[in-house]
């Protein structure tokens, strides 16, 4: 099923809204012209993925002559959603994990046409893996 999520418009750039229908969360990004879409479920531990802050990738700067760190810089090519539980960053563009690429976030089909965004909903609803911890905030047992 296809549902409206407003005009192409109505979304920063970069930005994203995140939509619920039918018990579905959907987070759809825009970056310049382009938009992407994905299930608003972390695969780590089933956390709001898509409600995170939105950077650009961090980068070491190193001297190519000396091989010496000149500190950090802010990617021009990368942007990433940072899920607010446990800081698990993604690529925007393509809903892989930074670091292990076998992760991802599950893709939402989403278009445009005359100015408006669609996203096509899933089959189903639910994790890429077992959800194992019910909200961030529960204490964790003791060791």
């Amino acid at each position: 099923m296809e549902i409206h999520v407003g005009s192409a418009h109505g979304f920063a750039d970069p930005g994203r809204r995140v939509v619920s229908y039918d018990g579905i969360e959907i987070g759809i990004f825009r970056l310049a012209d382009a938009f992407m879409a994905y299930e608003n479920i972390c695969p780590h531990l089933g956390g709001p993925a898509c409600q995170g802050q939105i950077l650009p990738l961090t980068l070491e700067a190193v001297d190519p002559a000396t091989k010496a760190s000149e500190g950090r810089v802010f990617s021009k090519e990368q942007t990433n959603v940072v899920c607010p539980w446990h800081g698990w960053e993604f690529d925007i563009r393509t809903g892989r994990h930074v670091a292990n690429r076998r992760m991802r976030l599950r893709p939402v089909d989403v278009r445009v046409a005359d100015g408006e965004v669609y996203v096509t909903l899933p089959r189903r609803a639910g994790p890429t893996m077992p959800v194992i911890a019910a909200t961030p905030d529960e204490p964790r047992p003791a060791a």
